[in-house]
């Protein structure tokens, strides 16, 4: 198996691999990707890709709608780097209250003048704060990330107030009993001190930090947005901050304007960049991987739904197909067909694409099965 690495991934991950692959960055022809923020959207995927694993959570990098089209499997590694952002959130709440930067910048364009001391006491007033204990915190999007920034910040003393429509079981329950989980996130702009968003950045996120919504805020706000820059009006931010409608903006994707703004604080996408966050999301996105091309399995894709069973058979028979009805029937009439018996058959769908595994120990026909209406991907793994 051939692998490109898009951008550098942590050597515990690639050990992973055995002798049966080859990787390098200026791989050609190759079966995967392995990427953490270099931009894919116009990489010429060869027919023979078969799936790109993204070392990060977010995809915003990947054509998720062209990969799915020419049938090759998408991979993240969500709660990977989860404990790192939440750490760096957690660091955004203390710079969003305390003028800790504009302190820092102070003394450094001070002249060494023996009076040096003085003026820094006499000066120290102009970067007094308010402390979180005791504060609202509102924390928008409770995924992985958002349930350990939301839980720590109880531990810190805040009144935490969590909202996610479309939280999971595992983050509930992982929730802790001293969130209010909210269903209105109005309550959340209209009553909290604090904002903190961990969304990912799609059509119906974009622009969740509004115009409306800054006009909305409690006076003297303090957003951070360590998720994705898309997530705020930009244009609309900057005047919430002229007018001190926001008191302080927090971001992990700044651009010109905000890195140059008073009132903003932004970082250069430094939310993963620990070297145990680096670790954890190669070594997940190498298993992740390899179980996909060695056995079928899929874990933690994007596009397509997850299945993972044992491989007992000879031959897998894995199927990417459009989520159409009477598309199983036609499968296994052809392997019916052939006197090849089915072992085992897994179907799952996800939005418009579903996926099915068939276990068997004999060799099917890939052609009769290719020639099969909305077949997207036929691939046999076989001894």
């Amino acid at each position: 198996m051939k692998i490109r690495l898009a951008n550098r991934i942590a050597e515990s991950g690639l050990d992973l691999f055995d002798d049966t692959y080859d990787y390098c960055e200026n791989m050609t022809d190759e079966d995967a990707i392995l990427v953490r923020s270099a931009d894919l959207h116009n990489y010429d995927f060869s027919d023979k890709l078969l799936a790109i694993a993204r070392a990060g959570a977010g995809v915003n990098n990947i054509p998720i709608e062209k990969c799915s089209q020419k049938g090759i499997v998408v991979f993240n590694t969500p709660g990977a780097n989860a404990n790192a952002v939440k750490e760096l959130a957690l660091c955004s709440l203390f710079l969003a209250s305390r003028d800790i930067k504009g302190g820092m910048n102070f003394e450094e364009q001070l002249d060494d003048t023996p009076d040096f001391a003085k003026v820094v006491e006499k000066g120290k007033s102009a970067f007094i704060g308010p402390e979180i204990n005791g504060k609202k915190l509102g924390v928008i999007g409770l995924g992985a990330i958002g349930v350990l920034v939301a839980n720590a910040a109880v531990k810190l003393g805040m009144e935490v107030y969590g909202y996610d429509p479309y939280i999971s079981v595992n983050s509930a329950w992982a929730l802790s009993k001293w969130v209010k989980h909210v269903t209105n996130i109005n309550e959340i702009i209209s009553e909290c001190d604090y904002i903190t968003l961990h969304l990912p950045a799609n059509d119906q996120t974009r622009n969740t930090i509004s115009r409306e919504v800054l006009s909305s805020v409690k006076d003297g706000v303090r957003i951070i947005n360590l998720a994705r820059g898309e997530l705020v009006d930009e244009d609309a931010l900057i005047e919430a901050l002229d007018n001190k409608k926001v008191a302080r903006y927090v971001t992990d994707f700044g651009s010109y304007r905000l890195a140059h703004h008073p009132s903003a604080i932004c970082f250069p996408h430094l939310g993963a960049s620990t070297p145990e966050s680096e670790e954890n999301c190669a070594l997940m996105a190498v298993k992740q991987l390899k179980d996909y091309l060695e056995n079928g399995n899929i874990t933690n894709s994007v596009n397509l739904p997850s299945i993972a069973e044992p491989r007992t058979t000879s031959h897998r028979i894995c199927i990417i197909h459009r989520n159409v009805p009477n598309m199983l029937a036609q499968l296994t009439s052809i392997i019916g067909v052939n006197h090849i018996n089915i072992e085992n058959m897994v179907n799952k769908a996800k939005g418009d694409l579903a996926y099915t595994m068939i276990d068997t120990n004999s060799q099917v026909d890939e052609k009769a099965l290719n020639e099969v209406d909305n077949i997207i991907r036929v691939r046999i793994i076989g001894e």
